[in-house]
């Protein structure tokens, strides 16, 4: 990855803690840092949405929290109940587990209903990404199904993984999910994430996007990727010392 592809790669990372052990100084620091380098979002537990909001009032960064996450199967009526939380506490984006555990086990209905319900609670408030975990799903067969069914209930993006999977993000995955992005008639996001840590890890998926949607198509509304450590990563590749921001991007 060349130093400048780097420094556009870092206006694409949603900067995520999501450690069990997070505290609230931890997600000031983390919108501290989005700040300085223009990621496109934080990512943070519902519980500190209304934190990352405040500290990031007056910045160009998106607020992003999870909901159903990890385990994908909790109850409809609290997810929706956490989202319009997080929502009246500044959340922009809302990322939503899939409950992939009853959709391989054939019940897509329940799947629809979950994903229906939190995208009429984001609808006009919120951009929504659904959280395939594509590492739990058993073949691209089913992935592909997931990414449709997503797209079909108003899913702005979708994600690969939660990262807290022993599989996380995969180049077949990606594929998958483009394939079916480029089969779709509005737009939609792509969003690997997991498991993504160095560079030659970016560049790898960003070819893939670029490959199969254009390079145009790549930017921060189509694009991104969810990770806690990569933005260090890209910073040592476009020759920065993580003190100094980077150049505007382009984007």
């Amino acid at each position: 990855m060349t130093p400048n592809d780097a420094r556009r790669a870092v206006s694409l990372v949603d900067l995520t803690n999501l450690s069990d052990d997070c505290e609230e100084a931890d997600v000031v620091a983390l919108c501290e840092r989005a700040r300085r380098f223009g990621t496109a979002a934080v990512c943070v537990w519902p519980d500190f949405v209304a934190t990352a909001s405040d500290e990031l009032a007056d910045a160009d960064v998106e607020v992003a929290t999870v909901v159903n996450f990890p385990t994908g199967n909790e109850r409809i009526f609290s997810v929706v109940l956490q989202t319009e939380r997080a929502l009246a506490d500044g959340a922009t984006e809302v990322d939503l587990v899939l409950p992939y555990r009853s959709f391989v086990a054939g019940d897509a209905d329940h799947a629809t209903a979950m994903v229906r319900a939190v995208r009429s609670a984001t609808a006009g408030r919120a951009r929504l990404k659904v959280i395939l975990e594509t590492g739990e799903l058993p073949d691209t067969d089913t992935i592909r199904a997931a990414a449709e069914l997503a797209v079909g209930e108003g899913a702005d993006f979708i994600k690969t993984s939660t990262g807290k999977s022993p599989v996380s993000a995969t180049t077949d995955a990606v594929t998958t999910m483009l394939q079916v992005i480029a089969a779709t008639d509005r737009p939609i996001g792509l969003k690997p994430s997991g498991g993504i840590s160095t560079a030659d890890d970016a560049e790898r998926y960003l070819d893939l996007a670029a490959s199969a949607m254009g390079p145009e198509w790549v930017g921060p509304s189509t694009f991104r990727f969810g990770a806690s450590s990569l933005l260090s990563a890209l910073l040592d590749a476009a020759g920065l010392d993580g003190d100094t921001p980077p150049p505007p991007t382009g984007y």
